[in-house]
């Protein structure tokens, strides 16, 4: 390779990982995680913005910031979200929600199983006001 072919792409190359440094690595890889304010630490992404700290301090520590302001950082809380979109099937034709297809659902989208039968489970029943509110309309 020539030299003056060799100058562009290492600026390239060290462009790109410049920015992708500057985007905070917890941020980039684990997009999900965005949003939580608090929880234990996860090493992996420490490391690896501890590896960009080591290369290039400023953009180091605009990854830190980055990932701790938003919180990718941290691992899960153990606490499970279904967008409402992905609920629309579990909605009857009258707006009466149906458990069984509303139980496959949130198994499928946080990978846990809850008992609709269980004793101590309070259903509340949906009111056309909610369901507005979440943009999930019944099926005509």
């Amino acid at each position: 390779m020539r030299k003056s072919m060799l100058k562009p792409v290492v600026a390239s190359t060290l462009s790109a990982l410049l920015i992708f440094e500057l985007s905070g690595c917890g941020t980039v890889i684990y997009p999900d995680r965005r949003g939580q304010a608090s929880g234990r630490i996860d090493p992996t992404v420490v490391i690896m913005n501890g590896i960009g700290l080591l290369f290039w301090v400023i953009p180091g520590l605009v990854a830190f910031a980055v990932d701790f302001a938003t919180g990718a950082i941290y691992f899960p809380s153990g606490r499970y979200a279904v967008a409402p979109e992905a609920l629309q099937r579990a909605i009857k034709d009258n707006g009466e929600i149906d458990t069984v297809q509303l139980q496959q659902i949130i198994e499928q989208q946080t990978g846990h199983s809850i008992p609709f039968d269980h004793p101590n489970l309070q259903q509340q029943p949906s009111s056309p006001e909610l369901i507005s509110q979440l943009n999930i309309l019944p099926r005509a």
